[in-house]
């Protein structure tokens, strides 16, 4: 898919944001902070461990949930802040099937509640639902998935937070050729939804199709196209080819991941077509025992929200150690340029994290992520803090 910084599932994980003019939450009203201590308090202690419901063979049923409070020094993300400090309760339901067989899949629905303390007509409750699937005997994958997620939250191209609904399926397949070579294919469709003048509705749907030959034995190399079809209701509709080249597998026993590289083409209805370079790679290496590093690179055709012909150059890192048995910390940063073909436009995001494993049914999480983004549109820059403190509970 084109990179529009879209949300699957969530776009950005809002976590408590801080206002940069103060090492201190937001402005010191005592409303905030004695909601903030009193739900500070309720994720370290709430929670009992219980356990999970057995639906026949292979099959579970568990109980989920998420409280959370974010600090978002800019909720907007608009050159003028506001801050707030939001409430996230989020109660959901995981049904996971097919245990140690061939055909495992899971079912996975929650209700989000965000509730802002300044601004609460921004108030949403928001349904998400998603089921995955995939059959593995050897020889043959297959892979389907479904999801649809009411949404409203900012991204570089989707600000005042901008309520829109996202569909999403998914299906694909590879199969054994022979001892050396195999062929996959698989179909994209997504469709999104805006409910706000100004945005448009869009519908995309992706077909990719590989051929690998096992060049080691870990180590296959691989020639593919994709295609990509994209009807929007504002701006114009566009058509993708992808002709690539690349490589997958274990290239060293501490360096996993894949890449291809190629030509990509963007045919437009009316303006013509425009031509540059594709890559898609994401790689992991193994530190040490417990400390991973993980890196990313992608340039691909999209289209803003506002209908916009944009080419998306993106990098991306993120450092994973776990310092101890129950406590892991995480960092990364994540750059991407945006260009309009009229002007370049740079966003950069770096994240702070830890969990901690209180017992197999309660993790504590906490986070800080800042984010930048310099324009040379007037207006369209902002600056973003966001510290947040979660618990997620699975019973």
């Amino acid at each position: 898919m084109g990179l529009r910084m879209m949300d699957m599932g969530r776009p950005f994980e809002f976590p408590l944001h801080l206002n940069t003019h103060s090492i201190f939450p937001v402005k010191p009203h005592a409303m905030k902070k004695l909601i903030g201590a009193a739900i500070l308090s309720s994720l370290v202690t709430a929670g009992q461990a219980a356990p999970f419901m057995a639906i026949g063979d292979g099959a579970e049923l568990f109980l989920t949930g998420t409280l959370g409070v974010r600090v978002d020094d800019n909720i907007f993300l608009t050159g003028n802040a506001t801050d707030d400090i939001i409430v996230d309760v989020t109660p959901g339901v995981d049904l996971t099937f097919g245990k140690d067989a061939q055909v495992q899949g899971a079912l996975t629905l929650s209700h989000a509640f965000a509730t802002y303390i300044d601004n609460d007509e921004l108030n949403t409750n928001l349904f998400s639902g998603d089921f995955v699937t995939r059959f593995d005997d050897g020889k043959m994958k297959l892979n389907f998935n479904v999801g649809f997620h009411e949404l409203n939250q900012n991204t570089p191209d989707v600000q005042r937070l901008t309520r829109r609904d996202v569909f999403n399926t998914a299906a694909s397949g590879e199969v054994e050729i022979s001892q050396l070579t195999s062929v996959g294919a698989g179909v994209n469709f997504n469709r999104e939804d805006y409910k706000r003048t100004g945005y448009t509705d869009s519908e995309s749907l992706t077909v990719p199709i590989d051929f690998y030959y096992k060049w080691r034995p870990k180590v296959d190399l691989s020639i593919g196209y994709r295609y990509r079809d994209y009807e929007v209701d504002i701006g114009q509709d566009s058509s993708d080819h992808y002709l690539n080249v690349g490589a997958r597998g274990d290239f060293t026993p501490k360096l996993t991941g894949r890449f291809t590289v190629g030509f990509n083409r963007r045919s437009l209805d009316v303006s013509g077509d425009k031509n540059g370079f594709g890559l898609d790679a994401s790689f992991a290496y193994e530190v040490s025992p417990k400390t991973s590093l993980q890196v990313g690179a992608s340039n691909d055709y999209g289209t803003s929200p506002q209908g916009a012909q944009q080419e998306n150059l993106t990098f991306n890192a993120r450092v994973v150690s776990k310092i101890a048995d129950d406590w892991s910390v995480n960092g990364g940063v994540s750059f991407r340029q945006i260009d309009y073909f009229s002007r370049k436009d740079d966003f950069w995001e770096a994240t702070l994290g830890t969990s901690y494993i209180v017992n197999a049914n309660i993790t504590i999480l906490g986070a800080y992520v800042h984010r930048d983004y310099a324009s040379d549109l007037g207006g369209a820059d902002f600056k973003n803090n966001v510290f947040s403190i979660s618990a997620n509970f699975r019973y």
